[in-house]
């Protein structure tokens, strides 16, 4: 890591919170834990060639929180100044007195915390300036306009780099923090016929630059995902198999893990409550955790409470292995933190080896949703109602695009009649999934 890239390096941070746990401590705390963050980024955006916007940021912070037994309290500052810790730490003792005992309130269990720290390689910098950030975005922007005259308008390219170092550390003695890195390329464009405008997109994101998509590729998939929603059609309502593509399909699997979260298990809010053991997708259904692969998105040597991650199953054979667990949530259900706090790490859903085209044979006749639209999912019941664009395809071709269609049914029957996960993954994120085929939704539309 190259220290003088962060205002702080590594080993000031971790005296900030050292300080600020002494400080805790020395005031009374029965126990605390601290986190001091830092990070930076330039985001540079086009539009039709000409420079929309350069941004810059930089910011820092810190979060204290202080127990005194079971009483809880938290307090948090953008000021790193010493006069301000003291304020911040004093406010969360203060905050901690006047709060009720919560049982479950606390520490991780000791030995749930990560010893030994594996190194993940997640900070990959990518030294670009001002001008080549500018240039890539005109070179990503100028492709999707190239491919085809029908595309006449953009919302624009941009290319966007971020920086980020932090340190985490409570009073049963865990410190430890780790500079990440994340990069991105992204492009929207508008293409015109006679039946209307039509608008479409593409993005790559990475840790590193090197395992971006070329800005050109980036551009020209833009452009031509764009030109292919030329011309849409509306369906009968009709009931269909259904492929989610790649891109989208990763919101099935958050849809998931929201369901078997702590939060929404003791709080009744799930349709999957008490479904430990049970089967809860199709029986070809495998899904893993696996916090640990170099350079990924999702990868964490351990949570925001500093409990180790590792890897495991999440569905084996379509039966829960395992819920989402916070030292918190994990209490109120009687059970052990899992290691997410603060989220998943590279959730993935394993494929099968049909690729998109061998996918669309296995579907023959159904619809292939390339967009969603709206937030129709209710929690607690899993019913599943969304606006959706796509394309309508017959006997394992893809015909025509279509829109102005809604597809419904309920996540639980949906995670069940999974019929194939293609092998077309993207990743972008803590959660990674090829093409989906859904055996029968119900597809609303005139």
């Amino acid at each position: 890591m190259d220290a003088n890239r962060f205002t702080y390096p590594i080993d000031q941070l971790k005296q900030l919170t050292q300080d600020i746990l002494h400080q805790a401590q020395a005031a009374g705390a029965t126990a605390c834990e601290a986190e001091v963050n830092q990070g930076f980024g330039q985001n540079v955006s086009v539009r039709l060639n000409q420079v929309e916007t350069i941004e810059y940021n930089r910011d820092k912070g810190l979060g204290v929180t202080c127990y005194f037994g079971q009483q809880r309290g938290h307090a948090s500052t953008s000021d790193l100044s010493a006069a301000a810790i003291h304020d911040t730490v004093a406010k969360a003792l203060t905050i901690a007195k006047y709060t009720a005992a919560d049982e479950f309130a606390g520490l991780p269990e000791p030995e749930l915390l990560a010893r030994d720290i594996p190194e993940l390689d997640l900070y990959q910098p990518w030294t670009l300036t001002v001008e080549q950030a500018i240039e890539m975005a005109q070179t990503c922007e100028a492709a999707a306009l190239a491919v085809d005259p029908c595309i006449n308008n953009s919302e624009g390219g941009s290319v966007s780099t971020q920086e980020s170092l932090f340190v985490y550390g409570n009073s049963l003695g865990f410190l430890a923090g780790y500079p990440t890195s994340r990069q991105g390329i992204s492009c929207a464009v508008i293409a015109e016929s006679e039946s209307g405008m039509q608008r479409d997109y593409w993005y790559s994101a990475a840790r590193s630059a090197a395992q971006l998509e070329s800005a050109a590729d980036v551009g020209r998939i833009a452009g031509e995902r764009t030109l292919r929603r030329l011309n849409a059609r509306k369906l009968k309502t009709r009931q269909a198999p259904v492929i989610f593509e790649a891109s989208i399909a990763t919101g099935l699997l958050g849809n998931f893990v929201s369901a078997v979260s702590g939060g929404n298990l003791y709080r009744k809010t799930s349709f999957l409550l008490d479904s430990l053991g049970q089967t809860v997708f199709a029986p070809s259904v495998q899904i893993v955790e696996r916090p640990h692969i170099k350079q990924a998105l999702g990868s964490a040597p351990f949570d925001s409470e500093g409990v180790a991650t590792k890897d495991r199953d999440v569905i084996r054979d379509g039966v829960l292995q395992g819920y989402f667990l916070s030292t918190y949530t994990a209490r109120k259900l009687g059970m052990h933190s899992t290691g997410n706090a603060g989220g998943c790490h590279n959730l993935i859903i394993e494929s099968s080896a049909l690729d998109f085209a061998a996918l669309l044979k296995k579907m023959d006749t159904g619809l292939v949703v390339t967009e969603l639209l709206g937030q129709g999912v209710n929690p607690v019941t899993g019913d599943y109602s969304r606006g959706a664009a796509g394309f309508w395809v017959e006997h394992g071709e893809i015909q025509y695009p279509v829109e102005e269609i809604t597809i419904a049914g309920n996540l639980k029957d949906m995670f069940k009649q999974i019929v194939a996960v293609g092998n077309d993954v993207v990743v972008r994120g803590s959660r990674q999934s090829g093409s989906i085929l859904i055996e029968n939704m119900t597809i609303a539309g005139d």
